[in-house]
């Protein structure tokens, strides 16, 4: 896999065609890259390219960015209300991949 695009974090939250939601990715994709990559202190980069499955972590964790953006755990309208996951980290499976490549101490 090349290094993961806006329309990759669409495909994946199923929005491709909307180019309001790929624009959005396009502003979370550099800094979830960046975290990744302080995180693994480098490793798992080749040239700035990601390896294939720490990609994926960049796009799942970008798809949830992009999918509240205002980070909201929760909104009430009348009767009406909605529970939403909010950005706290990586999840169990994506800290799972990223150990693997980052530095610990010995």
């Amino acid at each position: 896999m090349a290094a993961p695009v806006a329309a990759d974090v669409a495909n994946l939250l199923g929005l491709g065609g909307d180019t309001e939601v790929v624009a959005l990715a396009g502003a979370w994709l550099p800094v979830v890259t960046a975290q990744v990559k302080a995180y693994t202190r480098g490793r798992g980069f080749t040239e700035g390219v990601p390896a294939d499955d720490v990609a994926m972590v960049i796009v799942t964790s970008t798809a949830r960015g992009v999918s509240n953006p205002e980070n909201v755990r929760s909104e009430s309208i009348g009767d009406y209300s909605i529970s939403r996951q909010v950005t706290e980290g990586w999840t169990l499976p994506e800290l799972a991949i990223l150990n693997g490549y980052r530095k610990r101490a010995a």
